[in-house]
């Protein structure tokens, strides 16, 4: 299945359409994508895996492969780094996104296929699909969803299912 967001944020999840943020630059082709230019590359990622606070829920209901996350977890965002676009522990050498957040996004994080096989520098990383804030403000690059939504698409998604980035 895919779940398509879309650039007026709109996102269609199954038969329901509700609502989506996305990048505070809008959106861009993925060949035009830039390590921290905030802009969310179109295209259809697969889910690769959910993240999840421990202290926060239970791990959600999903066929998808979860893992609950650790204080010391953090994602690489220096192109520089042989690590760039994956997963490390923190402390790390090179400049890495602390995945252990007080502002609540990150507690349901899924990890999209953006840019991981493998990663090319520069080309952007850490592209989730996470939580939406409150106050629905855009993201880094990434999808954000309302809490219910997301644990309503874990709950149908399946292993190769894919997340689509369209322009509206």
């Amino acid at each position: 299945m895919i779940f398509t967001a879309l650039s007026d944020g709109r996102f269609l999840l199954g038969e329901r359409t509700t609502r989506c943020a996305l990048g505070k630059g809008g959106v861009i082709e993925a060949a035009g994508k830039r390590e921290g230019d905030g802009k969310s590359p179109l295209g259809t990622w697969i889910i690769r895996r959910v993240l999840y606070r421990p202290d926060k829920s239970d791990p959600p209901q999903t066929r998808l492969p979860t893992k609950a996350l650790q204080r010391d977890d953090g994602w690489c965002d220096d192109p520089r780094d042989p690590a760039y676009n994956r997963a490390v522990k923190l402390p790390h050498p090179a400049s890495a996104e602390q995945m252990w957040r007080d502002d609540d996004v990150y507690d349901l994080v899924c990890v999209l296929a953006h840019n991981d096989d493998p990663p090319v520098p520069g080309k952007g990383s850490a592209i989730f699909m996470h939580l939406a804030r409150p106050d629905w403000s855009p993201t880094e690059g990434c999808v954000a969803l309302a809490r219910e939504d997301l644990l309503e698409l874990l709950a149908q998604a399946q292993h190769g299912d894919a997340v689509a980035i369209e322009q509206a």
